[in-house]
């Protein structure tokens, strides 16, 4: 991977300089985004499900063509797949794991593909802790005060009741940074926390729209928002019937009762629109993309 870099304060982000106490160092492998991005951090449970897989994909996507930099902390679940769907959406990304940026001890090391990813894409990677430093259980606080600091505001995909997620949460309210929360079921173990978030009055989000329109962007204008828009005028009358039918993801079954033809015509019409980037199946259930 490329070389790591000191950065002295004078050059840090100067919204980093803002918290209480920032760091004296920060380490940086790969190119900051240019200034007048604006960074959102993208947080998660570890233990996330199909709905937080989901909806963070959906809404990172939604924000393709924006000048936006999704900033996470490399961790297995939700952050490693918010890198991912930055940079399938081309979006930059930063990474700040909570380990130095030494091949040998990223963490976790399950991630150093993910890590090159970043880099080769045009990304960076953070850490105020010396190079070798290997991760440790006190190190993760320390790390999510800089993303925290680091970013405009930090959009909370699935929290339990007490986890490191929160904390980046609380220290994002402290920092006066906007704090978005995507709803969840009230029966979920996995968005306790964030649930409560909303009702301590964080900002609760339902579509990537939302998170353009608190960031100051307007979501109609003419800006190219990528390939995950999808063009209603090149789809069939039986195309656009099932991604009006996938307000909300059913299962094959459901899906091909409210089409009303017969099956084996309903299967190879889903197949098609698979194959064609329309719909996604996964764990037994059909959404639209």
């Amino acid at each position: 991977m490329s070389d790591i870099d000191k950065l002295s304060p004078n050059v840090f982000p100067p919204q980093l300089l803002e918290i209480p106490e920032p760091p004296e160092q920060l380490y940086i492998r790969g190119v900051l985004p240019p200034e007048n991005a604006i960074l959102l951090a993208v947080v998660g449970s570890r233990k996330y499900s199909n709905y937080g897989k989901d909806v963070c994909e959906e809404l990172i996507a939604g924000l393709a063509g924006f000048p936006i930099a999704i900033v996470s902390g490399l961790a297995l679940g939700i952050d490693g797949i918010a890198h991912k769907a930055a940079l399938k959406a081309g979006l930059a990304t930063i990474a700040i794991p909570g380990s130095g940026l030494n091949d040998d001890v990223i963490y976790p090391a399950t991630h150093f593909g993910l890590a090159q990813e970043i880099l080769a894409a045009g990304g960076a990677l953070l850490s105020e802790f010396e190079p070798d430093f290997r991760a440790a259980q006190w190190a993760f606080p320390k790390r999510n005060r800089i993303m925290a600091g680091l970013c405009r505001a930090v959009l909370i995909i699935e929290a339990e009741e007490r986890s490191g997620t929160l904390i980046t949460a609380r220290l994002a309210l402290d920092y006066n940074r906007d704090v978005f929360v995507v709803p969840n079921s009230i029966f979920a173990e996995g968005s306790k926390g964030s649930n409560r978030l909303i009702r301590g009055g964080a900002m609760p989000v339902l579509s990537a729209e939302d998170i353009l329109n608190e960031l100051g962007f307007d979501p109609s204008s003419s800006i190219e928002r990528g390939p995950t828009s999808l063009n209603l005028d090149s789809c069939s009358d039986d195309e656009k019937k099932v991604i009006a039918f996938l307000s909300e993801p059913l299962s094959r079954d459901e899906l091909i009762r409210a089409l009303k033809i017969p099956t084996h015509e309903a299967n190879a019409l889903l197949s098609t629109m698979e194959i064609k980037g329309l719909i996604k199946e996964e764990m037994g259930m059909i959404r639209k993309r």
